[in-house]
């Protein structure tokens, strides 16, 4: 789960930024800034704890698991019964799953599935390269990474919609449904959905099992000597729903809009597309659509000379932390020649996310047949991309082609 927040400078004075607004989720680099120079540790206004923003603090802060725990109560807001595996339990339960996933999401994996992944972009953009107008989010953004999910997991294209209405009905609640207690019932029973679908799939799976599936490894694949319970496979499947969509949708979103808005980077990876691989490290640490990840506090300690007491929430703010000028040389430029680039835009530690190899391949193979099919694109004059807090999701994109 991810989060943003509205926070004060000084927790005694009022006033402060405000990070969930569309405007700073649109172009939120400034408030970055600003956070490292007058509130590098501040107080959240949001959930009453701390934003942690400076580079160092927040990869030390990934780091030291029992220190800032991933065990926490916010996955019953997510409509979930019980915590995601392993996304919310610390070592060393943490670990024993983590063995048996890693393998699944490898480097050597993605490069075997990436004519599949190649040929679900270049269908997709085929159906719209020759326009003149698109909305890429609708068109490629949100469909692209659902298409990709479902062939790992070994389930039919023809769930696209469903798992789209799961997702959003799970991460973008409140804009479906502005009341709270509404958007929370919607997500409680979307989960409930959830379980159900990956219940039936597994039901289905155990008696037709499809060969190179993910869903038909974990039915099959030991754990200190026992299969996986049914509800072991639930919990680490609803995790790669929300996981393996949206967050690559995001990604996607702020990496063409970014190009859109910037015609002369754009046509540098035109001209040279052996750039386009640390373009993409470049344009993850400078979009960074997951903006922060909650951690909780086991015990009192102290950042950056702020006290933090025990059993307190924490943002680590992923987004400010990939600006930070005491890592990144001429951070505030988009480099696509930059050499180190240790960014957390796939957070860190232990918690360092599973399917980041998955996500790198999706958008280097989503650039480089983008800019085949249309090299050409900008805004359509009079619009502008619509984005929405959390995880910096451009939800409108109208691009002119040509």
């Amino acid at each position: 789960m991810t989060e943003t927040e509205s926070v004060e400078p000084n927790p005694t004075e009022s006033g402060g930024v405000d990070l969930m607004s569309p405007e700073a989720a649109a172009a939120p680099q400034d408030i970055y800034r600003r956070m490292h120079k007058q509130c590098p540790v501040a107080h959240s206004l949001s959930h009453g704890g701390h934003v942690i923003t400076r580079y160092e603090d927040v990869l030390q802060s990934f780091r030291d698991h029992k220190l800032f725990s991933s065990e926490m109560a916010l996955h019953m807001g997510l409509g979930t019964e019980r915590p995601m595996i392993p996304q919310q339990i610390d070592p060393p339960e943490q670990t024993r799953y983590r063995k048996i996933l890693d393998n699944q999401f490898s480097r050597k994996r993605m490069k075997v599935l990436e004519p599949i992944m190649r040929e679900q972009a270049a269908e997709l953009l085929r159906t719209f390269a020759d326009q003149e107008t698109v909305e890429f989010n609708k068109a490629f953004a949100v469909p692209f990474p659902c298409r990709v999910f479902l062939s790992l997991m070994g389930l039919p294209q023809e769930d696209l919609d469903l798992f789209l209405e799961f997702k959003d009905n799970i991460l973008r609640s409140q804009q479906i449904e502005p009341d709270a207690t509404k958007a929370y019932y919607l997500r409680a029973a979307t989960g409930k959905r959830i379980y159900a679908y990956f219940d039936k799939a597994f039901d289905r799976l155990s008696e037709a099992p499809e060969e190179d599936s993910i869903l038909c490894y974990l039915l099959t694949v030991e754990l200190d000597g026992k299969k996986l319970t049914r509800n072991e496979l639930l919990d680490i499947t609803f995790l790669f729903l929300l996981a393996g969509l949206d967050t690559v949708t995001a990604s996607i979103g702020c990496f063409v809009s970014f190009l859109a808005q910037n015609p002369n980077r754009r046509q540098e990876l035109v001209d040279d597309p052996s750039l386009i691989p640390n373009a993409v490290e470049e344009l993850l640490r400078w979009e960074t659509p997951v903006m922060s990840v909650p951690r909780v506090t086991k015990r009192e300690c102290e950042i950056s000379g702020v006290t933090i007491p025990e059993n307190t929430m924490v943002s680590l703010q992923c987004g400010a932390a990939n600006l930070d000028d005491e890592e990144f040389v001429d951070g505030d430029t988009v480099r696509w020649d930059r050499k180190f680039n240790r960014h957390l835009a796939f957070g860190g530690g232990v918690h360092r996310c599973l399917g980041s190899h998955l996500a790198r391949m999706e958008l280097q193979i989503m650039l480089e047949e983008l800019l085949k099919h249309m090299p050409q694109f900008s805004l359509e004059p009079g619009k502008k991309p619509v984005y929405s807090p959390g995880i910096r999701e451009v939800q409108v994109l109208p691009l002119k082609i040509g």
